[in-house]
């Protein structure tokens, strides 16, 4: 009966199998052509120790051997260029095959749920996307392409060598099987280590990046020795792993030289003795000693080849856990009725609110829900600040606004239609964001603000730079816009980054406008300049500020007041105050002097 690890063993080499011929899609042509001329190749060097036979049986009858030995040297020379040819067309052929997967890796990283970055380190996925599928390489560009032109080569010389001698090749055949099943007992060790190797690299990879992305308070608290001891671990695991596959894989070597020689010598004494008793002619065995030597490249290629290929796809089955993952669907449905005769506002009946949350529920987790039946509206044009302490929901809410998560029960509406009746891509176009921490990218100031509307013009962008109140950080810069913005933005200071994010999601004119905290790193001049720009952008579309500091509280139309995932409180500001305790004591701590934190 078998095991289960065997039959998941059984289920990994098909899904392995398949894999690789999956690969191969869309190169066949090629990968035909290639075996086609490694063919051709073998074929005029397999012709060569016939040629040799022929030379030494004419030379003993006493006839002319020049044009022999012409095409002799002929056959050699084009065997030489076709098989160059062959190897370049094959490797070109895996380079490509490399790249499809690299670039298919990188449109699909790109696109993964939010909830699959929530459980992957980011570090990982880069080490899968760049060291991995390097590593694939090894498994398609050398190890495919080796096993082909060996066992073409080992096909031919067999055959010729069963004509010319079957009982000498048993010999061969037998040293040969004694070595594949050396070999054989090494292989599954080494794609073990090799998965266990590029784990170990990925986890390395992510620690630095981990350290890198927060370089500055590692500097400042003196953590750099730690940082390298949490970074030498994985560094050591993949060294391990590595020595480990040169162990295993030192046993192939000798294991071919073992064949290889040994069938060497055993056909040179018995051929030897069988041609003294005038039982072979010396150019039989002279003709098959020239193929012993000639399946010394293949066979070693071949084992060769099988060991390459086992350490590829410790990186191929990583790169297949991400292809696997499933990818953010920009798909349309319709889970509820909308109300198109409120969001058009014919009738004289009013419009809809621009955004609605009906009773939504949501949890990262199953069993541990973040929203709790969280209802609120936000009209049109209108400015409402989302209030409460850290931990409350109110970034989650942000969240399900742009849809990179859908609510686990109610609905929440947009211009009166569930925000799942349009795509992702769609909606998120109407929707602008601008987080706390306000990433600015490698690249231009403009690259920067035209990051989601790459062709727009100068009008556009004078428009939003002067009211996000950048004008001035554009006119002292030596290049304009065109001036670099540095490694995430470090060029510039915090209100600096704060104002370009709110310029690059004004650009997009959004229906609905999300500032999460907007004035957290601005000083008391530039907030002031905020909040008059935020009251001019109020008249281009609607605003969703979550807020912290009773200076941009009291500037909003609505505040709505969240506390444990639900909704406590909506109101004014004067009409909170009379009406809600919660909002009172969070007031109450801002007069204090206490800064509320989201």
């Amino acid at each position: 009966m078998k095991s289960p690890a065997t039959d998941e063993t059984n289920e990994q080499d098909r899904v392995g199998l398949r894999g690789v011929l999956h690969l191969l899609h869309g190169h066949r042509r090629w990968i035909a052509l290639a075996v086609l001329l490694t063919l051709g190749a073998s074929a005029l060097s397999l012709a060569q120790p016939l040629l040799v036979k022929q030379v030494i049986e004419t030379t003993q009858s006493g006839g002319a051997i020049g044009y022999v030995l012409t095409l002799l040297v002929v056959l050699f020379v084009a065997q030489a260029l076709v098989q160059g040819l062959a190897q370049f067309v094959l490797s070109r052929t895996g380079e490509g095959i490399v790249l499809g997967v690299r670039l298919g890796l990188i449109k699909h990283v790109l696109r993964l749920p939010m909830a699959v970055y929530d459980r992957h380190r980011i570090g990982d996925l880069i080490s899968r996307t760049s060291t991995d599928s390097t590593t694939l390489r090894l498994l398609v560009a050398e190890g495919f392409t080796e096993a082909v032109t060996g066992a073409i080569g080992l096909i031919g010389v067999v055959a010729l060598m069963i004509w010319l001698d079957w009982l000498m090749f048993l010999l061969v055949l037998a040293m040969v099987a004694i070595a594949t099943v050396i070999v054989a007992s090494v292989l599954r060790g080494i794609e073990v280590a090799s998965l266990s190797t590029q784990r170990a690299t990925g986890a390395m990879t992510a620690d630095l990046e981990r350290a890198l992305g927060a370089i500055r308070t590692v500097r400042a608290s003196r953590a750099e020795q730690r940082e390298s001891d949490r970074i030498a671990v994985g560094a050591n695991a993949a060294y391990e792993g590595s020595v480990r596959m040169a162990k295993l894989d030192a046993v192939v070597s000798p294991a071919i030289q073992l064949a290889v020689k040994g069938s060497f010598i055993v056909v040179l004494l018995i051929g030897g003795m069988r041609v003294a008793d005038r039982q072979g002619s010396i150019a039989d065995l002279a003709a098959f000693l020239l193929y012993m030597i000639y399946l010394v490249e293949p066979i070693g290629t071949l084992f060769q080849s099988l060991s390459t290929m086992e350490q590829g796809t410790g990186a191929y089955r990583r790169v297949r856990e991400v292809l696997t993952l499933p990818t953010e669907q920009d798909t349309v449905s319709e889970p509820g009725a909308s109300e198109p005769s409120l969001a058009s506002g014919s009738g004289g009946r009013p419009r809809a609110p621009v955004l609605e949350f009906r009773d939504v529920w949501f949890g990262y987790q199953p069993q541990r829900p973040v929203l709790r039946g969280v209802s609120f509206e936000v009209p049109e044009h209108s400015h409402v600040a989302l209030i409460g302490d850290s931990g409350v929901g109110k970034s989650t809410v942000f969240a399900l606004i742009e849809r990179f998560y859908d609510p686990d029960h109610g609905r929440i509406l947009f211009d009166g239609r569930d925000i799942r009746a349009l795509g992702r891509a769609d909606h998120r176009g109407r929707v602008g964001l601008v987080e706390q921490h306000s990433p600015v990218l490698y690249g231009t100031l403009r690259e920067n603000l035209t990051y989601a509307v790459p062709d727009a013009g100068p009008d556009e962008l004078d428009r939003v730079v002067e009211l996000a109140h950048l004008t001035d950080l554009v006119d002292r810069l030596p290049r304009g816009l065109d001036t670099a913005a540095g490694e995430h933005g470090m060029a510039l200071s915090g209100g600096e980054r704060q104002r370009i994010a709110i310029a690059r999601a004004l650009l997009t004119r959004p229906r609905l406008l999300l500032l999460d905290e907007p004035t957290a790193h601005l000083d008391a001049v530039s907030e002031v300049a905020l909040r008059r720009s935020i009251r001019e952008t109020a008249d281009e579309c609607t605003l969703l500020v979550i807020a912290h500091r009773m200076s941009t509280i009291r500037a909003a139309d609505l505040i709505i007041v969240l506390d444990a995932g639900r909704v406590v409180a909506t109101g004014t500001h004067d009409e909170l105050l009379a009406g809600s305790a919660q909002y009172r004591l969070l007031s109450r701590a801002q007069e204090t002097g206490d800064v509320l934190s989201g």
